[in-house]
């Protein structure tokens, strides 16, 4: 640009002028001829990386992100901890209501027969018997009932059979040993 079209209010650029549509142009050159300017080194030094408003905003950050992370570890500590008693809770109903389903059981009449027949208990006018195993002591009353679809059955025989094998015998009884009784009992195992 000439010297005569500029206006006085405006001072001239000590780089020329610079701008987007310039070509050969680059910042920090004197009007795109490509040399430095002619000034200190103070002009050449660039501006530092971390400023003080990046320094404040990286702590700022850091602090929210500290705080926020112990924020969510509480809360999932206590997520997990309203998950225990939750099932702690479930278990106990559960227990609640076995207990209550056995309680309404002993107000029938039938089951307290049964558990007092349990503990060998017997009704006014019955005989009471135990069963001794071989060292003479009770056997338990822990007799379960099979499953009938579980046991073969058995076919049926007819009445005259077993009168005719009746008649048999009979006419034909077993042999047997005569022993006299024993006079001392065996005390091997």
């Amino acid at each position: 640009m000439p010297e005569s079209r500029r206006t006085p209010s405006r001072a001239p650029r000590p780089g020329g002028r610079t701008g987007p549509g310039r070509v050969g142009a680059r910042p920090g050159t004197r009007s795109g001829t490509g040399e430095l300017p002619a000034v200190g080194a103070a002009a050449v030094r660039r501006r530092p990386r971390l400023t003080g408003r990046a320094t404040v905003l990286v702590l700022v950050l850091s602090l929210l992100t500290i705080s926020y992370a112990s924020s969510l570890r509480a809360y999932l500590d206590q997520r997990s901890h309203i998950g225990d008693l939750k099932s702690q809770i479930a278990l106990r109903e559960a227990r609640i209501s076995d207990l209550e389903r056995e309680k309404r059981r002993w107000d029938d009449p039938a089951f307290v027969r049964q558990q007092a027949r349990d503990l060998n208990y017997v009704m006014p006018g019955e005989t009471a018997y135990v069963v001794l195993d071989e060292d003479g002591k009770p056997l338990d009353s822990d007799a379960e009932l099979s499953d009938p679809a579980t046991i073969a059955p058995k076919q049926p025989t007819a009445w005259w059979s077993t009168a005719w094998k009746s008649v048999e015998l009979a006419g034909h009884p077993p042999k047997v040993d005569k022993q006299k009784p024993a006079t001392k009992i065996d005390e091997t195992p």
